[in-house]
């Protein structure tokens, strides 16, 4: 597939302004030049054009915003100069694996002052004699040469791709918001434990008035059924009063004497 169909694909029907990341790699660029992307694509930040088969980037737009370009794989031999033109706030570069022989090619990308990070493996200029020191100093700008700083110290995988300032801020906000969602969650707990407490209490209180409510019931019965009580104690005394004593015989009347 040639390099401007790719990319045509590759928008998936936006405009070119709402790119940032375009990758077309092992396509196929017509006579090794770039084709399709433009400065059209004026908020782009990543472009990676890997195995392409680019001899020369004389073509390459003005993309101010540009930051991470991969032209790994290509046969690219000079003309850096239209990348340090048209590319200013370029911090990491791949030219791995093109024709590089002599370092003053190189020399066009003094002119990217934001550059940090730049390979060359598998470039014919990685074989001279005293390479890595002179690359360091033709570029003073330069963190990492081929994933590695000037004391051969590797990269960590987050160097030179972005700001450290924003991933700190990045960082910061996301332990705050971890920390006030923990906060928060505990003091929900906290809230749901005394609702808790709080309807247990209403439970006792609950029963105790249940509790005091019977025993007054329990006062208000006992009441009527002593007064129950003493009628029937009453009834019985009047029975009494009214019947001759056990053990006394009645009394004889005179008169049934006389008529017998």
């Amino acid at each position: 597939m040639d390099m401007k169909k790719r990319v045509s694909l590759e928008l998936r029907h936006r405009s070119p302004t709402e790119v940032q990341e375009l990758v077309v790699d092992n396509c196929r660029a017509s006579e090794g030049k770039i084709e399709g992307i433009t400065e059209e694509f004026s908020n782009l930040e990543l472009l990676s054009l890997i195995n392409v088969g680019l001899t020369s980037v004389s073509d390459f737009p003005k993309l101010d915003k540009l930051r991470k370009l991969e032209l790994s794989d290509n046969r690219i031999s000079g003309g850096l100069e239209v990348l340090a033109e048209r590319l200013v706030n370029l911090t990491n570069l791949d030219l791995s694996g093109n024709k590089f022989k002599d370092i003053s090619t190189l020399e066009p990308l003094k002119k990217l002052p934001h550059l940090k990070s730049l390979d060359l493996f598998n470039c014919e200029v990685t074989n001279l004699a005293d390479y890595r020191e002179s690359i360091f100093k033709l570029l003073p700008q330069l963190t990492y040469l081929d994933g590695y700083d000037i004391e051969d110290c590797e990269a960590s995988d987050s160097d030179g791709e972005g700001d450290g300032i924003e991933d700190e801020d990045e960082e910061g906000e996301s332990s705050v918001s971890e920390s006030g969602e923990s906060e928060d969650f505990e003091e929900e707990e906290e809230e749901d434990e005394e609702d808790v407490v709080a309807e247990d209490d209403d439970d006792d209180s609950g029963d105790d008035e249940v509790s005091s409510h019977c025993g007054q019931d329990g006062e208000v019965n006992g009441d009527v059924d002593s007064e129950d009580d003493d009628e029937d104690e009453e009834d019985e005394d009047d029975d009494e009063d009214s019947s001759p004593a056990k053990g006394e015989k009645r009394k004889r009347d005179p008169e049934d004497e006389d008529d017998d």
